[in-house]
């Protein structure tokens, strides 16, 4: 298990690894060398975090999707769905109501809705920004043209979550009837050119998703340098094609969080509902292991079992104060301290500071 460990220590360093390397990891772990990884991987963190973890504030603001991912619980096709949509008043009282809960960042998240096109959304970024001008916004509402990408920037946009979900291309198409995969790279390169803080990621424990798989995600994140890299397990959820699925562990998704966190050492990651779904603690795993964002919902509560995007998912009843202090007390309790300013790339937050001092 030294070759496990010496290995981990070279990527620890280089903040590289080859492929060869990778694989070697991934295959070879166990339960002493995982723990030696999740320490080196908080180490890492610490260099450019300290003890930090940022809260968002989540507002999952549509459940309508006119994709049909075969892994997803709101895909268009599954006709079991409570569909609904938040107007324009709920978002800003959603906003309203984060911000005085101290949120300075909100991350609007949701299906592929036509009704939300860049007149609509450009209409609520610059409302949110005009009221709170000290906030960022992140979207995360899938695949658009460049022009929609660079008009919704324009408005007030900050950062865009699209997860690349896998990085290998058969996998890909065989999970995302009528999507192509280059577009999907596609889209990720158009909006770090739009000057985006750019959030992609994968999920672990897909049907028919190899070691090889993993590592090639872990290559195309090392490649796109993204300042931002959702990874969570695969949760199979009964009204899709991929029902009675084996899903991801939590174990399995949290070495491939701390080796995306020696990959990209300034990234910043959060610790998913998904983890925390799987196992009591496993938001505070993924802590442990080198992640650094949580995202608290602020969705209204009569949605928040709606936006089922698989089964089980925690944190669908709790009111938005509760739901924060519920969180920041399982943060500060697992030894970290939270921070609840807009919490940008530590790239990004160096150039400020060197800024101010100027």
């Amino acid at each position: 298990m030294n070759r496990i460990k010496n290995l981990i220590d070279t990527l620890f360093v280089d903040e590289d690894l080859s492929d060869a390397g990778l694989l070697e990891i991934i295959e070879g772990i166990d339960a002493d060398t995982a723990s030696y990884l999740f320490e080196r991987a908080l180490e890492k963190k610490a260099l450019h975090y300290k003890d930090t973890v940022f809260m968002r504030g989540l507002i999952e603001f549509t459940n309508y999707c006119k994709q049909n991912c075969n892994y997803c619980g709101i895909r268009g096709k599954n006709d079991k769905v409570d569909r609904y949509r938040l107007s324009k008043e709920m978002i800003m009282h959603c906003c309203e109501e984060g911000y005085e809960l101290g949120y300075r960042t909100f991350v609007m998240q949701g299906g592929e809705d036509p009704f939300f096109t860049d007149e609509v959304l450009i209409d609520i970024i610059t409302s949110i920004k005009d009221k709170f001008p000290d906030c960022a916004i992140t979207l995360s509402v899938g695949e658009r043209s460049r022009e929609s990408y660079a008009a919704l920037k324009a408005a007030g946009a900050d950062r865009y979550l699209l997860r690349h979900e896998t990085a290998t291309k058969a996998l890909y198409e065989s999970l995302h009837p009528g999507m192509r995969f280059e577009n999907r790279r596609e889209c990720l390169y158009t909006l770090k050119e739009l000057g985006y803080q750019v959030g992609a990621g994968f999920m672990v424990g897909l049907p028919n998703q190899t070691p090889s798989d993993l590592v090639a995600d872990l290559r195309f994140i090392k490649t796109l340098m993204p300042e931002m890299v959702g990874i969570g397990p695969y949760i199979p959820h009964e009204d899709t094609p991929l029902k009675g699925a084996t899903g991801g562990t939590v174990e399995e998704t949290l070495i491939m969080v701390s080796l995306a966190r020696l990959l990209l050492p300034q990234a910043l990651l959060p610790s998913t509902t998904a983890m925390g779904t799987l196992d009591p603690k496993g938001r505070e795993k993924a802590l442990k292991a080198g992640a650094n964002v949580v995202m608290p919902n602020l969705s209204p509560t009569d949605v928040r079992e709606k936006y089922e995007l698989y089964k089980d998912k925690i944190c669908t009843g709790d009111e938005a104060a509760h739901c924060r202090s519920c969180i920041e007390g399982r943060i500060v309790s697992a030894g970290f301290r939270v921070d609840m300013g807009r919490g940008d790339h530590a790239s990004i937050s160096a150039i400020e500071e060197v800024q101010i001092k100027i």
